[in-house]
């Protein structure tokens, strides 16, 4: 504990840290990856293939676009469908969980709108 004396009064300030929540913590383990949040953006518009994420994020090799879509899978953000009906025809989709993350995103751009000033290069 310290105490600050002012002039006029005493406050008593705590020094401890304050704990991270380990679900906070975990939640910008995932999201901070590089390419999840822009592969979480492409499948808010709904169900996509791997080649129409692929195109639409151009700088993503397609192993790290399969290494993603695997962890965004196991953490139950994405749904990855097999179309019996055409040979090798998969459709990635977020799942609920996955969805829920529409507000977070929309917060994010809205921020970025506001702070970040990107440069062309």
């Amino acid at each position: 504990m310290i105490t600050i004396k002012d002039e006029e009064k005493s406050v008593a300030c705590e020094t401890r840290q304050k704990a991270i929540c380990p679900k906070f913590e975990h939640t910008f383990a995932i999201l901070g990856k590089k390419w999840m949040g822009l592969i979480i953006d492409v499948l808010l518009e709904g169900p996509q293939r791997f080649k129409d994420i692929a195109a639409t994020i151009p700088n993503v090799s397609d192993r790290v676009l399969v290494e993603r879509l695997k962890e965004l899978e196991q953490e139950g953000l994405v749904a990855r469908t097999v179309d019996p009906d055409a040979t090798m025809r998969v459709a990635y989709s977020l799942t609920e969980k996955g969805q829920a993350l529409k507000v977070v995103m929309a917060d994010v751009q809205k921020w970025a709108d506001e702070w970040i000033c990107v440069q062309e290069a």
